[in-house]
């Protein structure tokens, strides 16, 4: 693939096929993870191998009244992806400015954690607000629903929450990684913008870009540990990196002390906190025999077991392709063919926007799912 820009890239049938097959396991991945830790997001691991033994969480547990829920997480990577399309689609009208566009669609979510259901009046929200399945609110993080709840966007300059730390930025930041056209260095600045809009520490969207340069680089063909190491170079440029840094140089080290264990992922740090959770991810993600061996090391823990089994899925789904996910855990995913046809719309925007869409002719069924408005 020569990948000079955005939309630009030539891409080969081998090519795009790879390439769809990565985002697929990226979002397939990535709800999966979320889906089984938010089975073992309240509890301890003692009280994890009490109830399913010495082993721990093995398969969905019952959550939100069904097997294979997906949490907040899931719904937030949904429309970050939505909103990387849009911005896409915007660059034919000239006003092209991506964080924007991820703010609006950060919004959108936002609806759906008050409203009933959707507004079939509302024409310019696309296809995926539309979504009913999509309005539940499914332990939202405090700072996502403040940071969106009044209309005023954050910036780098200005963030919003600036003491929040937590994860809500990281765990949805997966997807900036998947535009494999741009420059590493521009997908890190997009993803700590968009964190910064609801998580204002330097840790909350520093962890955000880090994450979305490591996917990136899988995305490209790179190994994991390669991959890290470039995300720690671009840490290393940034005012307040240093518990991000910190954190994934403990997730490197860990890989060499022995066997994998719950006690050695707990020792990563705080599953909570952005820069423990992206360490525990990014650990269980080095040392995964399989997908399924790195999943359910990453959410038998004490912790947001659902931010780091939503992450490390991001990262193994991307690493191998959506054909390595476990078909067991696939068919009973809740939303699995919204996240399917997500996937294949970013998937055919990133490899053939031009066919799509231009300044002068475009497929109206394409901009009636992504508006320009």
């Amino acid at each position: 693939m020569s990948a000079a820009g955005g939309g630009n890239a030539i891409w080969g049938r081998a090519e795009q096929q790879d390439f769809r097959s990565r985002v697929r396991g990226c979002l397939l991945g990535g709800a999966i993870g979320d889906a089984l830790g938010a089975g073992a997001a309240h509890a301890s691991l003692d009280d994890l191998r009490q109830a399913y033994g010495t082993e721990g969480l093995t398969d969905y547990a019952l959550v939100f009244e069904r097997r294979g829920a997906i949490t907040d997480a899931t719904q937030l990577t949904l429309f970050t992806v939505d909103g990387l399309i849009r911005a896409q689609v915007r660059r034919d009208t000239g006003a092209w400015h991506p964080p924007t566009d991820l703010y609006r669609a950060y919004r959108r979510w936002a609806v759906t954690q008050h409203d009933w259901g959707p507004d079939e009046r509302r024409t310019d929200d696309g296809w995926l607000a539309r979504e009913e399945w999509l309005y539940a609110r499914r332990d939202p993080a405090r700072e996502c629903l403040a940071g969106l709840g009044d209309g005023v966007m954050g910036t780098l300059d200005a963030p919003r929450n600036p003491q929040a730390n937590g994860g809500g930025a990281v765990m949805r930041s997966a997807p900036f990684g998947l535009l494999v056209g741009w420059e590493p260095q521009l997908v890190f600045q997009l993803a700590v913008e968009c964190a910064a809009q609801t998580h204002g520490h330097p840790t909350g969207y520093l962890a955000a870009g880090a994450l979305a340069v490591i996917t990136h680089s899988l995305a490209r063909g790179e190994d994991l540990d390669s991959a890290v190491q470039k995300a720690l170079a671009h840490l290393a440029t940034r005012p307040g990196h240093d518990e991000t840094t910190d954190a994934l140089k403990r997730a490197l080290g860990a890989v060499r002390q022995g066997m994998p264990t719950p006690a050695r992922v707990e020792s990563l740090g705080e599953a909570g906190h952005a820069a423990g959770a992206l360490a525990i991810a990014v650990y269980c993600a080095l040392v995964a025999e399989d997908i399924r061996h790195g999943l359910l090391l990453a959410v038998n823990h004490s912790g947001a077991s659902d931010l780091t089994g939503a992450m490390c899925g991001n990262l193994l789904g991307t690493l191998h392709g959506e054909t390595a996910l476990p078909p067991v855990w696939l068919v009973e995913l809740e939303g699995r063919a919204t996240v399917l046809q997500l996937a294949d719309d970013f998937a055919m925007e990133m490899t053939q926007g031009p066919a799509l869409h231009g300044p002068g002719n475009s497929a109206p069924g394409w901009l009636a799912r992504y508006p320009r408005a």
